[in-house]
């Protein structure tokens, strides 16, 4: 058994500013009392401990007193992701055969119109009932349930115990280490494993979070700059603004300012460089939603001399590769440690996490002789062109480093004579042609692997966690 992380906390550092939104604080002790006011008025409106029940809402205070209140009644918590569809919603409501859906009013609209959720403003003006709140969690009881972005097939709603989300946590610590100064700027969406491990880091360390509601590009620089913040989560792209807006103001990373884990997928190599010129550490990390977030991560001093890598296992973790005899040959990377799901619900309820302890990512890696991982790409998103493999990651990261690329997708066509050839899928930020790219992509790639299309779009379909989805490029074509 351990303690109830929230309770804990509140009675170690009540005072410690736990959260800042848009200019106002909150302490671990306000925290505390506002999510057991919550609970109580929870309890009011039939929720009972133990009880799965679905959340949606955006990233605001009031979803996190929701999240902890629930917690506080070890319910199991389906995060709902808000940039889903009402169908995709639906889905994932009766998969979870949730008892409760609560949701923050300004997301009703986003329901299926049949449903029949507990408004947050309900919860939050009721009179609350006196409810049993455990001081101790079981290190098995499920926290959190999120479903994976359905690159392919169904979604599967992946449970994340106490102790997954605490052994992910500790071994995070392990190798960034932590001070009481510590401010993590939270910008990617709480319903996602990267934005809710921030919440959980911050009750296991004690460290405050800077919330944003959405991403703000012109907060974040300032923040980083003025030396607000110590450290943030981001994807590939979120970066790319980050470092974009920077040179464009003259402006570099404080000394203060400690480092963004960049995930979500593999970071361009020119972005490592060029954030290293505006002294902004940047530590690639690789994780997944199955892993209650990171399972390895790089350390900035490794950045360059190890450019594209994601790091080496954290402290409790393991990684290998499937049937690889030898260093830096490529095959699916196979995840092993505390931080791994037990398992699934809903329709894949029966299907095992792992196969002998083992967790098979359907990633595609490598292991270099220093036993670094690099991540090549998704194996459902390779493309097989006249029988040779083609990762769009590498191509990605070829587009993305002209000057004159501002996001690029790749994905397959089907063509006659070679099966599939790759196409690219083009944000341009300032004016090229397509010669230009062909030419540019021909002094760095092998023939084959040249894209053969360009599509220059105004923007690329992600998901709710800013991840590319390159199985929707193909629809930008109707």
């Amino acid at each position: 058994m351990y303690p109830n992380w929230i309770l804990q906390r509140a009675h170690l550092t009540p005072t410690r500013t736990a959260l800042n939104y848009e200019g106002r604080n909150w302490t671990f002790e306000e925290l505390k009392k506002i999510s057991v006011e919550r609970a109580g008025q929870l309890t009011a409106l039939g929720v009972k401990p133990k009880e799965r029940v679905a959340i949606l809402g955006p990233s605001q205070p009031r979803l996190i007193f929701m999240m902890f209140a629930c917690m506080h009644l070890q319910c199991e918590m389906v995060m709902l992701n808000r940039k889903l569809s009402k169908h995709e919603l639906e889905y994932q409501i009766e998969d979870a055969q949730v008892e409760k859906v609560l949701v923050d009013d300004e997301d009703l609209s986003l329901l299926p119109d049949h449903q029949k959720p507990i408004l947050f403003s309900v919860v939050e003006s009721i009179m609350g009932q006196p409810c049993e709140i455990s001081k101790e969690w079981d290190m098995e009881q499920t926290i959190s349930i999120m479903y994976t972005s359905g690159t392919t097939g169904y979604p599967k709603g992946v449970r994340q115990t106490v102790g997954n989300h605490q052994a992910s946590a500790l071994a995070s610590v392990l190798n960034i280490g932590l001070t009481e100064e510590d401010v993590w700027l939270c910008a990617v969406p709480l319903f996602h494993i990267s934005g809710f491990s921030i919440l959980v880091r911050s009750l296991l360390y004690g460290n405050a979070v800077k919330l944003y509601k959405r991403f703000d590009i012109e907060g974040t620089i300032m923040d980083i700059a003025d030396g607000h913040v110590t450290h943030m989560s981001a994807v590939a792209v979120m970066l790319q603004r980050i470092l974009q807006g920077l040179e464009e103001k003259g402006l570099k990373a404080s000394p203060r300012f400690k480092l963004i884990l960049a995930g979500g997928g593999p970071v361009p190599e020119k972005y490592i460089e060029r954030a290293h010129r505006l002294k902004l550490m940047v530590s690639q990390t690789y994780g997944m939603t199955e892993t209650s977030s990171q399972t390895a991560t790089l350390s900035n001093e490794d950045a360059l001399r190890k450019l594209g890598s994601a790091g080496k296992p954290l402290f409790f973790n393991q990684i290998q590769i499937s049937d690889a005899l030898s260093p830096r040959e490529m095959g699916e990377i196979l995840i092993r440690g505390p931080h791994v799901t037990p398992g699934y619900i809903g329709r894949f309820s029966e299907k095992s996490s792992t196969i002998d302890g083992w967790l098979h990512t359907g990633d595609i890696g490598y292991l270099d002789e220093d036993g670094y991982l690099f991540v090549v790409d998704r194996r459902s998103d390779l493309i097989i062109s006249g029988g040779e493999n083609i990762y769009p990651a590498e191509l990605e990261n070829v587009l993305l480093s002209h000057e004159a690329v501002q996001e690029a997708g790749v994905c397959a066509i089907e063509d006659e004579t070679w099966g599939q050839v790759p196409a690219a899928f083009i944000v341009l930020k300032s004016d090229a042609t397509e010669a230009e790219l062909i030419q540019f992509c021909s002094e760095r790639l092998a023939k084959y692997k040249v894209p053969r299309y360009f599509y220059f779009v105004p923007n690329l379909p992600r998901n709710g966690s800013d991840k590319l989805m390159r199985r929707k490029l193909k629809e930008l074509l109707q």
